[in-house]
C-alpha cells in the first residue's frame, strides 16, 4: 500500500507530465503510445457520460467475464492448493514442499506462453491453450482419488493452466482497448468486476467435502468453461469489428473524440 501511494505521486499520467524527459523523448513515448492505443485523450477528463458509452461496447463486459472465469479456479487453487496435498498423506512439511514445484512449473509455463503469445501476435489461441491444461488438471483431480501421483500431476495442470492464461487475457484485452477513458474504465472494469471471483473460490473448498472435494473441482471447471466460452465469444467479436471497420469508408465525419475512442485495429 505504500508504494501503491508513493507511485501515485511519481508515475506521471501521461508522457506529456514525465519532466524528466526531454521534449524529444516525450515524442517518441507519445508516438509509442498512439500506436499501441490510438490518441490519449489527455487533454480531456472522463466524466459519467464516457463510463456509459464505454459499457455500452459488449466487448468490454466480455473482458470481465474472461478474467472473473480465471480468478475463481486460480484462487482456489492458491488458497487450497495445501489443503488438497494434505489428503494426499503427506506430512506437515512435505506438505509445503510438495506445494512448490507446481508453481515452479507454472512460471515457466507461463514465460513460454508469454514468448509465443508475442512472437506470433497472437492472443485467443494462448488464451485457450493453457485452459485447456487448467481443465485437464481438474479432470484429473475430480475423478482420480487413490493414485496421489496422478493426482499431484493434475495440481501441476492447473497451476501451469490458470496462472498461464490469466496474463494472456488481460494484456488481450487492454490492447483492444483505443484511447485513455476506455482502457481506464475498462481496465478497471476487467480487475475489479474479475476479483470478485476470489469471494466465491474462498467457499469452494469446504472441509465437509474432503477429501474429495468434488464440489469444489466442479465449481473450478465450470468457471474455466465460462472464461473459455468467453474468450471465443470475445474473439469472434474483435474479427467481426475489424470487418466492418475494413469495409467501412475512410471518412465517416467523426469528432476528435469519436477518433480517439476508436482507438486502433483489435488485435485476436
Amino acid at each position: 500500500s505504500v508504494v501503491a501511494i508513493a507511485f501515485f505521486f511519481l508515475i506521471p499520467s501521461f508522457p506529456e507530465d514525465a519532466n524528466w524527459l526531454t521534449e524529444e523523448e516525450r515524442r517518441y513515448v507519445k508516438a509509442r503510445l498512439q500506436v499501441d492505443q490510438g490518441r490519449s485523450a489527455a487533454e480531456r477528463k472522463i466524466t459519467i457520460r464516457d463510463i456509459g458509452r464505454v459499457f455500452k461496447d459488449y466487448k468490454v463486459i466480455l473482458g470481465g467475464f474472461m478474467y472473473f472465469g480465471m480468478i475463481v479456479p486460480a484462487y482456489g487453487y492458491a488458497f487450497f492448493a495445501p489443503t488438497i496435498l494434505a489428503t494426499y498423506g503427506y506430512s506437515p512439511i512435505q506438505t509445503q514442499l510438495h506445494s512448490v514445484p507446481p508453481w515452479t512449473c507454472a512460471f515457466a509455463f507461463a514465460m513460454v506462453i508469454a514468448t509465443c503469445s508475442d512472437f506470433t501476435k497472437h492472443r485467443f489461441l494462448f488464451t485457450l491453450i493453457p485452459i485447456s491444461v487448467a481443465i485437464s488438471g481438474f479432470a484429473i483431480l475430480i475423478s482420480v482419488h487413490h493414485n496421489k501421483h496422478v493426482e499431484y500431476a493434475g495440481l501441476f495442470l492447473v497451476a501451469m493452466g490458470a496462472y498461464s492464461a490469466m496474463p494472456v487475457i488481460v494484456c488481450w484485452f487492454n490492447m483492444n482497448l483505443g484511447g485513455h477513458h476506455r482502457r481506464a474504465v475498462g481496465t478497471a472494469w476487467q480487475v475489479g468486476f474479475g476479483n470478485i471471483g476470489g469471494i466465491i473460490a474462498t467457499y469452494a473448498f469446504l472441509s465437509t467435502d474432503a477429501p474429495y472435494y468434488k464440489k469444489g473441482y466442479s465449481i473450478c471447471l465450470a468457471f474455466l468453461c465460462l472464461s473459455a466460452a468467453s474468450c471465443c465469444v470475445y474473439a469472434v467479436a474483435v474479427i467481426s469489428a475489424n470487418r466492418k471497420r475494413d469495409k467501412a469508408p475512410t471518412d465517416l465525419n467523426l469528432t476528435e473524440y469519436e477518433k480517439t475512442e476508436l482507438g486502433v485495429s483489435f488485435s485476436s
